[in-house]
C-alpha cells in the first residue's frame, strides 16, 4: 500500500530512574517548575515508531542522556494495524508507559490523494495501542498528535483550547480527524478509567531521519531535496507550490524528543499540550534560507494554482514553557545539520 512504511510499526522501550520529588527550578538534571512529578521507580516505556523521524530522535535522546535503556522491534516483526498482535505484544512486555510516535504522515499531496489511508490506518494504530495499553494496565502514555488538529482559522498563536472550535483545513482533514480521535480517546480513558495519559501536539517537525520523498514529504524536507537537486543539476529556476505567503513554525526533532521525555516523566493533564518554538516565518522566507544553504542561485517561482493550506499555524507554547521546557535548536542550525544528514544519506544510498 502507498506510503505504508512511512511511520507505522516500529517499537522500542526505555527505562528511567529517578527519585520522586515535586520539582522547582530547572537544573542540570532536567528538573522543571512545579507541575511535574518525577517517577519513583524504573519505567519500561514502549515507543511505537522508533525507526521513524520522531521515534529515532527519542532513541538518540535516551542514549545521549544515559539514564534509560531501550529495545525495539521493526514493522516486519509486528504490524500495528493487527489488533490481536498488538494486544499480544503489549501483554508479553507489560510496559509501564507508552509513547505513540507511530503514524502515517505526509505532505499536502499525500494527504489530499490518500484520505482513506490517512484516516483509517491512523485510527487503527492509535486505537489498537491505547486499548492494548489499557488492558495491560499501562500507567503512563503520551500520544503524539499534530498542530493540524486545530481549526483552519484559529486565532494566532493557537492555544490548546482552540481544539474543535472551527472547521479544519480541507487538504489534511482526514489526518487531522484521526489525530483528534486519538486526543479524545486519551481523554476518554482518563475520564472513565482514571488513566494518567496525555497528548502532545507538536508543530511542524524536521531533522535527521525525515522523509525526503518528493511525493509524500512535508514542506521542509521537500524543499531541501528540490533545491539540492536543482543546485546539483545547475537548474536556472525552481517552481514551488502555492503563493509562498503561508506562515509555518518548525521544531527540530531532537527538541521534540526532549519534550516527550520531559512529559512522560509525569505530566498529568487531560488537555493536549502544544510543543513548538513559538516563532514562525513565511514559506517564501524558508525557501530563501534553504536556497542559500544548498547553494542554489537560480530563480524561485511560485505556482499559485496549487493549494497553500492553512495561512498561519503558530502554536501558543506558553503552557509547556511555564512548566520549564523550551526549544533550543534554532531554525538555521537545524536546517544546516539536516541538510548535511540528507547529503550524507543520499551519498550512502540509505535515504528512504
Amino acid at each position: 500500500m502507498a506510503f505504508a512504511d512511512l511511520r507505522i510499526g516500529d517499537y522500542s522501550f526505555y527505562t528511567f530512574t529517578g527519585k520522586c520529588c515535586k520539582l522547582g527550578k530547572p537544573n542540570d538534571r532536567g528538573k522543571v517548575k512545579s507541575g511535574i512529578l518525577m517517577p519513583d521507580k524504573h519505567l519500561k516505556i514502549y515507543v511505537a515508531g522508533h525507526k521513524g523521524l520522531v521515534g529515532s530522535a527519542i532513541v538518540r535522546q535516551i542514549e545521549s542522556v544515559g539514564l534509560h535503556t531501550w529495545v525495539g522491534a521493526t514493522r516486519d516483526q509486528l504490524d500495528l494495524c493487527d489488533r490481536t498482535a498488538v494486544f499480544d505484544f503489549m501483554g508479553e512486555h507489560k510496559p509501564d508507559g507508552v509513547i505513540i510516535a507511530a503514524a502515517k504522515v505526509g505532505g499536502i499531496a499525500a494527504n489530499y490523494d490518500f484520505p482513506v489511508e490517512f484516516l483509517s490506518e491512523n485510527i487503527q494504530v492509535q486505537t489498537n495501542l491505547m486499548d492494548a495499553a489499557h488492558k495491560s494496565d499501562v500507567e503512563n502514555l503520551v500520544f503524539l498528535g499534530s498542530s493540524c488538529i486545530y481549526p483552519k482559522f484559529a486565532p494566532q498563536p493557537i492555544n490548546e483550547d482552540s481544539l474543535l472550535t472551527g472547521e479544519l483545513e480541507e487538504t489534511n482533514a482526514a489526518y487531522a480527524i484521526a489525530k483528534i480521535s486519538g486526543v479524545k480517546l486519551v481523554q476518554a480513558y482518563r475520564k472513565e478509567y482514571g488513566r494518567k495519559w496525555t497528548s502532545a501536539m507538536p508543530t511542524n517537525i524536521f531533522g535527521p531521519g525525515d522523509n525526503f520523498d518528493p511525493q509524500s514529504s512535508h514542506v521542509l524536507p521537500a524543499l531541501l531535496r528540490k533545491f539540492h537537486e536543482a543546485s546539483v543539476s545547475g537548474a536556472q529556476s525552481v517552481t514551488l507550490w502555492g503563493s509562498g505567503s503561508p506562515r509555518r513554525e518548525f521544531l527540530h526533532v531532537d527538541d521534540l524528543a526532549k519534550a516527550v521525555l520531559f512529559l512522560i516523566r509525569g505530566y498529568d493533564q487531560a488537555t493536549a499540550i502544544n510543543v513548538g518554538t513559538g516563532v514562525d516565518l513565511e514559506i517564501r522566507e524558508l525557501a530563501s534560507l534553504i536556497a542559500q544553504i544548498t547553494r542554489f542561485n537560480g530563480q524561485i517561482k511560485w505556482d499559485a494554482s496549487k493549494p497553500d493550506g492553512t495561512q498561519q499555524k503558530l502554536l501558543d507554547v506558553s503552557r509547556i514553557n511555564n512548566l520549564g521546557w523550551t526549544s533550543e535548536i534554532t531554525l538555521d542550525q537545524g536546517l544546516k545539520s539536516t541538510y548535511e544528514w540528507f547529503v550524507n544519506a543520499l551519498a550512502a544510498g540509505t535515504l528512504r
